[in-house]
């Protein structure tokens, strides 16, 4: 049965006539086309769908529409436009997003919107972590291609610009 769900996406009121029970990432992806919010696993375990759910990170592939009401949800998309309101003039990136790139904080690409979204979850919890602290609070996302290691720089970089 619709039902009308509100909530605030990338800093813009969205009003949604659907299921409840649809998952934030597909009505993400096809219904808004917004695709830098990744499907990974579908089952909550390796991070490619993290979002941010009022500031905090959340996997998309199982978070069901009619818990966020009200909410404010961030893609990457929403992390780079909100970076350029911050800052004025600049190349309309995030730090981290930055980092990644100018580090290759990546190798196919198909985890580090999730990556990102995580890392900053983490330093508005934490917004000096050390390494060790770094690499457990990115223990759950995963990258298969093996680019741990400049994926941790890229947020130790991030941190100290932040």
């Amino acid at each position: 049965m619709p039902a009308t769900i509100q909530f605030r996406l990338n800093g813009r009121d969205v009003t949604l006539d659907t299921e409840g029970s649809r998952t934030l990432l597909w009505v993400l992806r096809t219904d808004l086309g917004l695709t830098g919010t990744k499907y990974g696993c579908g089952i909550n375990r390796c991070g490619s769908c993290t979002v941010l759910v009022d500031g905090r990170p959340r996997r998309a592939c199982q978070l069901r529409l009619d818990r966020l009401h009200g909410s404010e949800v961030v893609t990457i998309e929403g992390l780079a436009a909100l970076a350029s309101e911050a800052a004025p003039g600049g190349n309309g990136l995030h730090p981290l997003q930055e980092e990644f790139a100018d580090r290759g904080a990546f190798q196919c690409g198909y985890c580090t919107p999730g990556m990102i979204m995580e890392a900053f979850g983490l330093l508005a919890e934490n917004p000096h972590p050390t390494r060790e602290q770094i690499i457990a609070g990115m223990d759950r996302n995963l990258c298969r291609c093996g680019a741990h290691k400049r994926i941790v720089e890229a947020i130790e970089a991030a941190a100290a610009r932040m």
